[in-house]
């Protein structure tokens, strides 16, 4: 077995987002594009309401899917088709926005920490102006694995013969919230042709021998697994992978498609109120 080892890091950069709300991105900035299959991932975390109740009002999405995980807090999605999504702390949720969806993400607490991750997962060419999809999954729905110094939380994926709720039947996501304790080791087989990162939120995390810093991506090479051991104040973490589709990615903003008359043509139907097309099809646990 060979163990994958630590490729790049990439810290987090501060950027505004919706109403003002700063979030924590990693993938999606100058100094990573993309990690194909994915296209953005932010991290967001306060519990000062002044940073976080403003939340991200009404904006539009074509040609991609948001995944995302709130570890503490409450977040009320709304969209354009009549939706609505209540997500909890422990909650996810997974939007195939593909053909468009113009929605709305707001905090509805008023004191608090506000804490969780949204990743922007690409769609192959052929799901791009598919029909939107919602799944929306409770606390209880993610299975989780406690074992003395040890818990995983799955999200998306296999692990120990378990599978996590979330179905991505494209890039195939693994995406497991791991807690280890004091100098704890952490195994995880994941095979080629995945590509993956580890993004450390609590604690201190070693990989490959090398310290991963907090609030920093951490892409993984090569191999056939994961191994992540932790400090002496133990560690908190998320490893996400997916199955790359090797496709032209262009993207502005809010549009993710493979050409650019393909993104010049989703800004003339949100110009013309033509960038919903479809309902989508709702699953709730």
């Amino acid at each position: 077995m060979k163990f994958r080892a630590l490729k790049q890091i990439i810290p987090a950069t501060p950027v505004a987002e919706g109403a003002g709300v700063t979030v924590h991105r990693t993938i999606g900035t100058p100094a990573l594009r993309h990690l194909d299959p994915f296209l953005m991932l932010d991290h967001f975390g306060s519990d000062t309401p002044d940073e976080y109740i403003a939340g991200f009002p009404d904006h539009p999405h074509r040609g991609f899917i948001t995944l995302t995980y709130m570890i503490n807090g409450h977040m009320l999605h709304q969209d354009s088709m009549g939706n609505k999504g209540n997500l909890q702390s422990g909650g996810v949720q997974w939007m195939k926005a593909a053909s468009g969806v113009i929605h709305s993400e707001m905090p509805q607490q008023s004191a608090g920490l506000m804490r969780g991750f949204q990743l922007w997962i690409n769609l192959p060419a052929q799901q791009k102006m598919s029909a939107p999809e919602y799944q929306e999954f409770s606390p209880g729905a993610i299975p989780v694995i406690d074992t003395p110094g040890l818990q995983v939380k799955i999200i998306s994926g296999n692990y120990e013969g378990h599978a996590g709720p979330v179905n991505d039947p494209n890039s195939h996501v693994q995406y497991l919230d791991v807690t280890l304790g004091k100098d704890q080791t952490f195994t995880h087989t994941l095979s080629a042709p995945f590509q993956g990162f580890v993004y450390v939120f609590e604690g201190q995390a070693l990989l490959d021998d090398s310290i991963l810093p907090q609030h920093t991506v951490a892409l993984l090479g090569d191999g056939d697994a994961v191994r992540v051991n932790a400090s002496d104040n133990g560690a908190r973490f998320i490893l996400v992978a997916g199955k790359p589709f090797n496709e032209p990615i262009i993207q502005h903003g809010p549009f993710v498609m493979n050409t650019r008359e393909e993104i010049e043509h989703a800004f003339t139907d949100y110009r013309n109120g033509t960038l919903v097309r479809d309902k989508a099809r709702i699953s709730r646990t």
